[in-house]
């Protein structure tokens, strides 16, 4: 057993087992029975077991002291301080044998939480509202972080055991069906993905790998060290993982800004490298896109198919701070850095990110972001609302609850059909009022952690609402959360669905085909509020103007009419209030 990998495999005529805990002198394995494992070099433990088979459970004791779950265990079925159960990846039966995936110009994205999407709240409850999503023109189906996390509800980002889908949604089995369900109807699949820390509670690995950690600290938890060969191993394993065992169709990694790199080949590079690889073993289609507060467009391609050590595209903050200014008029925080939205707005349009290497103010004066606008718009993820922007408020309440449709049907008519790949998130293709406030399980003295940090950093908020925003800890912010699917039944509600479905059905016929020859153009915006984008399809051009403001606005019609054909909006002379008017320029 010198081969390097994490956790439990089955074998011809049993399991083996792997543990690296080079801290530790001693583990046992603790199956039906206790068996002492057999160190190896570099700080491996191991041992084949003749007749363990799929669903057995076993756990490591370290030292004779620390009974520990797998770290790499591919199943909890009693949360996650519980045993592992060994997972048979090989028995389930996939039915969309010949799914390899979709080009990432086709990218319609839509986040899911997988508790709330449903009341039910499991894997195979989604699997019945796929074909809602379908019907509007959604092409890529995205969950939070599955990883098993403490308690029976949590966002995911507190996610402790890399490797195992949590059991509250159900077992590994309903997971793989619930993909293969999406691909058989041509969904996408894509997961979020945490590598920058591990949760705050059933996080063993300090007593027995203390050097899987730096020393230093991320906002949520110590930095992981991954100059260390089998802690990157740990990470790029677990990533292949979901995409091999499980078929997704790629990764969305969180806040890859606050990954620790002391390394001379960055982590991001490796994982990209293992994708790639691991699409041109398979012929799939693999798309990972990033999270990353630091604006680095050299980090991303689009257009290298498969993977080669960047990423397709990055969820693009800035259009959506600027967009949320702009709305609500909200100017706290980070939101501070957008003082000007409808210019922002048009740079992001015209140029990708907004932040490109200026100073910023929420940031205390450092300098963010690299030059973006020599990327293709496919590179770049719009979005008007996602979990962290809803969830990341006192009450937990959308743009729906403060903002006039008008201006919120504006802003989807720009996102939907502008050339970068749009995202809604859950229930947002109806306009739905269903808040997404932040929720955990968490006991004892870190429950009362999180009560006191949502305190001190919502102060002004809990002084105006006080015990009317919802405690986090409690089972009811839970329910809160879950999508009201009967809501859309509201005259609305169906009304605000017609239109996404409108506008995805005009970027599936007349965006999407020319997205591989996309390149951005200009964008300027005029002190009324007039705007006006262009960006190169291929050998047409895509033209718009758009209204964003509340007033009525004069609008001089192009010249060469003939030339401009209209897709979305109506010819006038006038611009009503947050108006918006697609047209496409044909050589």
């Amino acid at each position: 057993m010198n081969e390097d990998w994490f956790g439990a495999r089955l074998t011809q005529g049993g399991a083996a087992f792997r543990l690296w805990a080079p801290a530790a002198k001693r583990v046992d394995l603790v199956l039906d029975r206790t068996i002492a494992m057999q160190r190896e070099a570099d700080g491996w433990f191991s041992i084949e077991v003749p007749g363990a088979r799929a669903g057995a459970l076993y756990r490591f004791r370290v030292n004779d002291q620390l009974d520990i779950p797998d770290p790499a265990s591919h199943f909890q079925p009693h949360d996650i301080s519980g045993p592992a159960e060994i997972i048979d990846h090989g028995a389930y039966q996939w039915q969309a044998t010949g799914w390899r995936g979709r080009p990432w110009t086709d990218a319609v994205v839509l986040e899911a939480h997988v508790g709330t999407f449903t009341q039910e709240g499991t894997y195979r409850a989604m699997v019945d509202k796929l074909d809602h999503l379908v019907d509007i023109g959604i092409t890529a189906l995205e969950l939070l972080p599955l990883a098993d996390f403490p308690g029976k509800r949590n966002w995911g980002y507190d996610g402790v055991l890399w490797y195992a889908p949590d059991s509250s949604y159900g077992r590994p089995d309903d997971l793989k069906m619930l993909i293969d369900e999406a691909h058989r109807r041509g969904l996408m699949v894509l997961l979020d993905a945490v590598y920058n820390h591990f949760g705050p509670e059933g996080n063993y690995l300090g007593n027995y790998a203390p050097t899987f950690f730096t020393g230093a600290e991320t906002p949520w938890g110590g930095a992981i060290d991954y100059r260390v060969p089998q802690v990157r191993k740990f990470a790029l394993d677990s990533a292949m993982q979901w995409l091999r065992d499980y078929r997704f169709d790629g990764l969305r990694l969180d806040a890859v800004h606050e990954i620790v790199e002391n390394g001379d080949i960055p982590l991001l590079y490796d994982l990209s490298i293992a994708a790639g690889t691991l699409a041109k073993e398979t012929g799939r289609e693999i798309h990972l896109v990033l999270e990353d507060d630091e604006n680095r467009a050299s980090l991303l391609d689009p257009i290298t198919d498969p993977p080669a050590g960047k990423y397709r595209a990055q969820w693009n903050d800035d259009y959506h701070h600027a967009w949320h200014v702009l709305l609500t008029g909200e100017n706290g925080n980070y939101y501070r850095d957008y003082p000007e939205p409808r210019q922002s707005i048009a740079r992001t349009l015209s140029e990708g990110f907004a932040y490109q290497g200026e100073a910023s103010a929420h940031r205390k004066g450092k300098l963010r972001g690299e030059p973006s606008g020599r990327l293709p718009p496919t590179a770049f993820i719009n979005f008007v609302q996602n979990h962290d922007q809803i969830g990341n408020r006192a009450m937990g309440d959308r743009l729906t609850s403060s903002v006039e449709p008008a201006a919120i049907e504006a802003a989807l008519a720009m996102t939907l059909l502008a050339p970068m790949p749009p995202m809604l998130f859950m229930g947002e293709e109806w306009g739905a009022t269903t808040p997404f406030p932040f929720f955990c399980d968490f006991q004892g003295s870190l429950a009362d952690a999180v009560r006191e940090g949502r305190r001190r950093e919502f102060e002004t908020a809990y002084d105006k609402f006080g015990d009317n925003i919802p405690d986090p800890l409690e089972e009811a912010t839970f329910k809160l959360a879950k999508l009201d699917w009967e809501s859309l039944n509201d005259p609305q509600a169906s009304n605000r669905l017609e239109l996404v479905r409108r506008l995805l059905s005009i970027r599936r016929t007349e965006i999407m085909p020319k997205l591989s020859r996309s390149s951005f153009g200009r964008a300027r915006v005029q002190d009324d509020g007039l705007l006006g984008a262009s960006w190169k399809l291929g050998n047409d051009t895509l033209r718009l103007q758009a209204n964003l403001s509340s007033k009525q606005i004069a609008n001089p019609l192009p010249e060469d009419m003939a030339k401009n054909r209209l897709i979305f909006g109506a010819e006038s002379d006038q611009h009503k209030p947050w108006g918006v008017v697609w047209r496409i320029v044909e050589q």
